[in-house]
Order: C-alpha cells, then structure tokens, then sequence
C-alpha cells in the first residue's frame, strides 16, 4: 500500500512506520496510509524560518502579490485533476469547487491586496502621529514581516481551501508555512501541494506539508512563529493552552465549529419570496458537502405560528435531494468524510434527540443512487425543539453532518436570545424583507456572531449565501467559534505582521517609511519631477515654482467658467459677519492654479492625472495676494497595467501652496500616472538595424526554433509586408473574446515567447526560402521596411490588421516592430 507522503526540508519523504490507513469515503476502500514518525519538527519549524522566510520577508508586496497570482493561474488549469481525488472524500462536483476553486479564488482575492500595500516589503499604518509643537518630533507604525512561520492545523472537511485561504494570507505578509492537513483526507492536501512545488513559482521553504499526527509540532513553536487552528472547539482548547504556546506568547489563531443560526424574519410568511429563500438556503446548508462545513447552519430559528409550514417544505424540499455517489451527476450529497464520523454524528444526533423530535430523516433507511452501505452514506436529519430556552442540548451539542434543529420564537427579542445560546458562533443569517427587522437583529446580535448576512429578495440572486466566507472579510467568531479572525483583507495579513511604534524627525521617518512627512527635508532635484520616470523618483523629491499673484479678473473669470458664484467669491457687499475679508479666490481655483505653476508642459513619463486623495483649505486668499507651490513626492505605488498602455506606476504628490509671507494657504495630495522605463527592448533604429544584419550570415544558427538565417529574414520581411498593407488576405486568428487582452500585450515590455507558432507559417511558407541568397534577403526585408515606414508616414490613421493582434495604427506597428527584431534578434545571438 502506498504512502501520503511529507514535504519537507526541501524534499519528498514518507514517515517511518506502517502510518494511519486513509479511506475512500464512498467506497471504503483504502487509499493510502500517511505516517510522520521519524519526522524532526523543530527541524522542520527552523527550515521554514529559514530558507522560506529570509526570501519572502525580502520581497516586496508586489513581488509577493504576483507570485500568488501566478500560483493561482497555475493551479487553475490543473483543476480537473483534483476533482477527481476529492470525490473520494465523498464530496460532490459542486463540493469540491467550493474547496478546489473556492481555494484558488482565495488565492486570487488575496494577490489582489498587493494594490494597497507600499512597494516595499514592509507596511506603513495609519497617518502621522505630531509629537512636538514645532512638528521636529514625530511618530508612526510599520508592520514588518515576523521572522517566523505560520503553523497550520487544518480540519478534514476543506482540505484544498482550507490550506490556501490561510497560505495566501502568510505569504502576502512575507511568512512561511507548514500546513497539517486533518490526516482522513491529507491525500488531497498532499496532491495539490505536489504541484504547488512542482511549480518552482514559490521560493523553496515558503511551504512544507506534513501529512500525519503531530502531537509534537507545538513543542518547538518559538515568538516570532504563529498558530493557527481549524477543528472541534475542545482539541483548539487544548491546543491553545499548549504550555509553549503560553511561554513564547506565540498568537494562536483558532477557528471552532459552531451552532450557527439562521432566523427567518416575521414578515417572511408562506409565499413570500422570503419565505422561499429561507427553505432553500436551510436545505442548501444542510447538504453542501454533507453538511460537513463549519459554517453550515445548525439552528433553524423561525416564528412559532410557521414552524409547521417550515418544517413541511423543508422536508419537501430535503426529499429532493438525491444521495450516492458524488460522480454522477443527479446526485445533490455525497458521503460524510468517513464511517467513524457517521458514528459521530449519529451520537450526536441522539443526544439531541433526547429532548428535540427527529421530523425528517432515518439513519436506518437509505436510498443511494451508485453506492452502498461500504460508503460513510447518512440521511439528512432534521430535528424539531419545541421548548428551546429549557432544553438547552441543541444549543450546545453539534451533529457535524447534515443535521439540524428547528426551533420556535415569539417576537424578534426571542429570536436574539436564541441567537446567542449557540455562545458565539462563525455566522449567522436572518431572511427578511423589512429592514427595520434586520437592523434590530444585526446589531443586537453582533456580539455573538463572525458574520451576518441579511438576506432577502433584492440580493438573492448575487448572495453568496450563509456558509460562504470570503477572502474579504474575517472569517472567525467569538465564544464557541473560537475568538479567531482569518483573512479579512489586509486585516488578515497584519495577523502575520509585527506593529512596531516608530519616533523621531520628520525627515529620518521619511526615510524609514517611503513616504513622505510633513516638515521632512526636501531633496531638490536637478530637473523637473515630471521629466523623471517611475523608477527615479524617489519621496522627498520636490519642487518649488515661481509665484502668481490671484488677481480680481482671475476670481471673476473662474465664478463665470464654472457657475460657482458663492457670495464670498461675487458679492463683496456681503462679507459682513463672515470669515472673509475681501473678494476671496475659489478653493478650486487655488487648486488649479497651483496645478498651472507646477505642472510641466512637454510630453514625458507622466502619462495622466489619476486624482485628488485629499485637499484642504487652510486659510482665504484674496485678490491680490501671491502664491507659490511646492510640489513633492508623497509615495509611490505599483500598478498593474492590463488595457493598452505602457507599464506604469502612480505617484502620490503633497502638494503645498504657500502664500508671499511663506505661510501655508492649502495642501493637497494629487496623484499621477508615470511610466516606467522601457529597458527590456533595443530601439530598432536604422542603424541598429543595419549593425545587426551585418552579423547574420548563412551559418548563423538560432538558439532556438528550426528556422535557419535566411528563413527568419524573409520572416521579417513577410511581416513588414503586412505591417504596410500590401498583405491582408488573411483571417485574425486570435479568438474574439481575448483579442482584446492579447492586443494589449503590445504595451508591455515583456519579451515575445520562445515557442510560439505563427498562425500564418503555411501561408507564408515560413520554412521555404524564397529569394536566391541571405544578402539577397536582407536587401528585400530592408526594402519591405522603408515601404512600411512610408506608408504610416503617409497614412497615419489608418488601421490595419495583424493575424495575432487584431487591428493595429502606427504607433502600435512600432511597438510590434520594436518586440518582433527584437525576439528574432536575439533568437541568432547577433543584437
């Protein structure tokens, strides 16, 4: 029988051992046995810190954010391969995208976070914090990366998601991990890890799998490490007063099944559409993964006068649900995870049952559809409570199955209180149409509960329902649910994060920071900032412009363009009892004039404004009085570019507009987009042209592909011949709906791939050559060329079309030109 095996220390082991046998939860049959004996935790716990966490805590939050998202990306297309191991975990198709792609979504969402975070590889927190009152003295808050890893103990139900949506998290912040998958379905953990590694897109360290028990892991645990830990409240109780955990205060992050709760409002009568949403979600909750999520709802709170109509169609609606094997497509549940858990939950169903009624359901009759009684099959079971607040056991005991409890509430206080029995719980939901009904129980019941969603019918359609946390939001609850907070956004990430209070000038937390602070030491700069590209600038770079002095025609004329004839501005007779002591400028124009002072004229990097993040207003400026900015660089922040433009990022500028007496009249941030360099690609100018044709010669050989000398520059020629509109009998062969995204790539400064086969090589004849000799060929290819150059020359407008990139103008041409010798260049070693 084969062995799950570990990743760790950089390699592929088996424990040592005949390990724990896995099982397929639909057949019973034995997959495998994982084992970690012989396994060196501590060893294991330091390579992570090590070898993984030196490099991620290096790279920057777009370095991390862009691993992520190649991750992602390469999981995606190896999805199907895992769909068919996790059926063997008795999940069904749409269970296992909750899990897989669910997963990989995380990972996604979470990529997406690098937006917000400085390009750097530690975080800046909060505005500035004045000490002093000449603002010399001052303070702030950075997270900086914990040198440590993140240790993950996992529970069965989400083997994929469950890693991902806590991996994502740590390896934003710049953290490690070693992920401890629940052992009953770590087979499907280790096959997704395999790729992961596979990959080579992480650094080596930045995760290890250990597939088996480890009563030990948490004995070699140190501070800079963190916990976290998915599963039954009781084993995350005892692992949270682990005596290392207490000595080495290392944060324990825990996430506890829970007695969620759903209420069904008072206005949600039979026939409502309310109503409806209510019954569906329940028995959606109910099944989804055989009940087996620790979001599913276990306490179905509902007015005492529907109880019967609730329990009618859900059972109506629970007879529909097809159980088997999660293959095939009309089965709705699968299995639980294995036979041991239907005993759990069959116990724990029982002792429910010895106040509530069992309405729905019967352990002892099953009909499965492509399976039998060797699986870990269960019936849905619902229970009916009638005396809720005596009989406490549905409130405190958990069936982690397709079980659940139906319970009765006079008025909405009730159903609050109900809420609350479950003593704290990951989510809960109400279903109602009236928002008054869902404002009481919201914030009455916030206390006890993660998350709550108000569902009705304006939202329906675009809910993600009860049990579906997202990669946005915390995902953890107080109480029973365990006290944790997962994900959240960039909440989440600081989890991994060290706060650190900073003190001192403006000028050397400048520098601490990336950012720039107010009364920090300018850095004057030998030509204007907007004549630098992104990469160059650098915070504290600034700027002083030369005066204006606001005059009354200016004033005038600003109230006329834009309609503002505020009184102070118009109407000089009015300024009794007011602020204003004169005719006073516009903000607004003040704004924009300090824009007319500062902004350079000629084309350059800066590509556009991108907006205004704040603005005040200090003090008026009257007819006649004289300004001056100074503009500097605030910040700086990666961007991704997808549309068609050039790489770029945006830069943040403080801009201050002080008036004759240097006194400060008003501040603003503005932002702009600023190219980056191109430094990728060799100008493909006449002359370089011509230099590199001079070191092709007939045995020139390529690095790669079949063509040979001569053949790539007929090559070229053809395309020139295209690029000018001689050649357009053709067809563009990128398919419509990602011509867009591919016509974009145009823009960006990444090389053209080494194998790609170009759609129009029969047409062309590619491998054929067509003139007598190179020379011969080059004569041709420079000919072709000047026709192309002359043709946009003549015809500037004009759109023509490429097979690959769709329809091109001029500059585009040039930017294909530029990428194409480029490649084939460097494909004969003569650039």
């Amino acid at each position: 029988m084969s062995k799950i095996q570990n990743y760790i220390n950089g390699h592929w082991t088996s424990g040592q051992g005949e390990g724990i046998p896995l099982f397929d939860s639909v057949t019973g049959e034995i997959i495998g046995n994982a084992s970690t004996e012989g396994l060196n935790f501590g060893e294991i716990l330091h390579y992570g810190r090590t070898k993984g966490g030196e490099k991620l805590r290096k790279m920057t939050f777009q370095e991390r954010g862009n691993m992520i998202k190649s991750l992602a990306m390469y999981l995606t297309k190896r999805k199907e391969a895992f769909y068919e191991i996790s059926y063997r975990t008795g999940a069904t198709r749409v269970d296992s995208w909750i899990d897989i792609e669910g997963g990989f979504g995380n990972l996604f969402a979470n990529a997406s976070l690098r937006k917000l975070f400085p390009n750097q590889s530690y975080h800046v927190e909060g505005d500035q914090i004045d000490l002093s009152k000449g603002g010399r003295f001052m303070a702030h808050h950075i997270l900086v990366p914990k040198i440590g890893v993140a240790v993950h103990i996992n529970a069965f139900n989400f083997p994929i998601w469950g890693m991902l949506e806590k991996c994502a998290v740590n390896w934003m912040a710049g953290m490690p991990a070693v992920v401890k998958p629940a052992t009953s379905t770590s087979y499907l953990t280790e096959a997704v890890v395999r790729e992961i590694i596979a990959s080579n897109i992480l650094p080596e360290g930045a995760l290890q799998l250990i597939c088996g028990s480890a009563n030990t892991l948490l004995d070699t645990v140190e501070s800079q490490d963190v916990v976290t830990f998915t599963g039954s409240a009781s084993t995350g109780r005892m692992l949270k007063a682990h005596s290392r955990i207490i000595n080495e205060s290392v944060p324990f992050n825990m996430e506890a099944d829970s007695l969620n709760s759903s209420i069904l409002g008072q206005d949600a009568v039979v026939g409502s559409p309310e109503f409806d949403l209510f019954v569906n979600q329940v028995r959606s909750e109910m099944t989804v993964k055989c009940g087996q999520k620790c979001t599913a709802i276990r306490r179905i709170i509902v007015p005492e006068n529907l109880m019967d109509d609730v329990q009618i169609a859900l059972g109506k609606a629970l007879d529909k649900v097809v159980i088997g094997d999660p293959r095939l497509k009309e089965v709705r549940m699968g299995s639980l995870v294995s036979k041991s858990q239907v005993q759990e939950v069959k116990e724990r169903t029982n002792e429910i049952a010895k106040t509530a009624k069992i309405v729905y359901g019967d352990f002892d009759k099953l009909n499965l559809v492509g399976a039998n009684e060797k699986g870990a099959f269960i019936s849905p079971m619902l229970l009916r409570e009638e005396n809720p607040f005596t009989n406490l056991t549905a409130h405190e005991t958990e069936a982690f199955g397709p079980v659940a409890t139906i319970m009765p509430y006079k008025n909405l206080d009730e159903a609050i209180e109900l809420s609350r029995m479950g003593k704290g719980s990951l989510v809960s939901s109400i279903v109602t149409n009236s928002d008054e009904i869902a404002k009481e129980y919201v914030v009455n019941a916030a206390t006890h509960h993660g998350r709550i969603l108000v569902l009705n019918r304006e939202n329906a359609k675009q809910s993600t329902g009860h049990g579906s946390p997202l990669p946005q939001l915390v995902h953890g609850g107080p109480g029973r649910a365990g006290g944790g907070e997962e994900m959240g956004g960039i909440r989440g990430i600081k989890h991994y994060m060290q706060r650190c209070a900073i003190q001192g000038s403006p000028t050397t937390l400048t520098e601490i920071t990336g950012i720039y602070q107010p009364n920090s030491a300018y850095k004057e700069i030998t030509q204007h900032p907007f004549q630098y590209h992104w990469e160059d600038i650098q915070p504290g770079m600034s700027l002083r412009t030369h005066n204006r002095t606001v005059t009354d025609t200016d004033i005038i004329n600003f109230a006329n363009i834009t309609w503002d004839h505020f009184y102070a501005h118009t109407d000089i007779t009015s300024l009794d009892g007011s602020i204003f002591k004169k005719r006073t400028a516009h903000g607004y124009f003040i704004l924009a004039a300090a824009a007319g002072l500062f902004v350079y004229p000629n084309k350059g990097p800066v590509a556009a404004n991108y907006g205004l993040e704040e603005c005040r207003f200090l003090r008026p400026i009257y007819h006649n009085d004289t300004v001056y900015v100074r503009l500097t660089c605030k910040q700086k922040v990666d961007r991704d570019v997808a549309s068609a433009e050039h790489p770029s990022g945006i830069v943040k500028w403080f801009v201050e507009v002080f008036d004759a007496e240097n006194e400060l009249v008003a501040v603003a941030t503005i932002l702009t987009m600023v190219q980056k360099k191109q430094e990728v690609f060799v100008e493909m100018t006449d002359e370089k042209i011509t230099e590199c044709l001079k070191k092709l010669t007939e045995n020139s050989k390529p690095k790669w592909g079949t063509m040979s000398a001569q053949n790539m520059i007929e090559h070229l020629e053809y395309g020139y011949r295209i690029a000018s509109g001689e050649i357009q009998d053709f067809d563009i062969t990128t398919p419509e709906k990602i011509i867009e995204k591919v016509h974009n790539t145009l823009y960006d400064y990444s090389k053209m791939p080494h194998d790609f086969e170009f759609p129009l090589a029969e047409k062309s004849k590619i491998n054929i050559t067509k003139h007598a000799d190179l020379n011969s060929a080059k004569e041709k290819m420079l000919e072709a060329r000047s026709e192309y150059i002359t043709y946009h020359r003549q015809n500037p407008e004009t759109l023509l079309k490429n097979a690959v990139f769709g329809e091109m103008y001029r500059y585009e041409w040039y930017l294909l030109e530029r990428k194409h010798l480029n490649h084939h260049f460097e494909q004969f070693g003569i650039l």
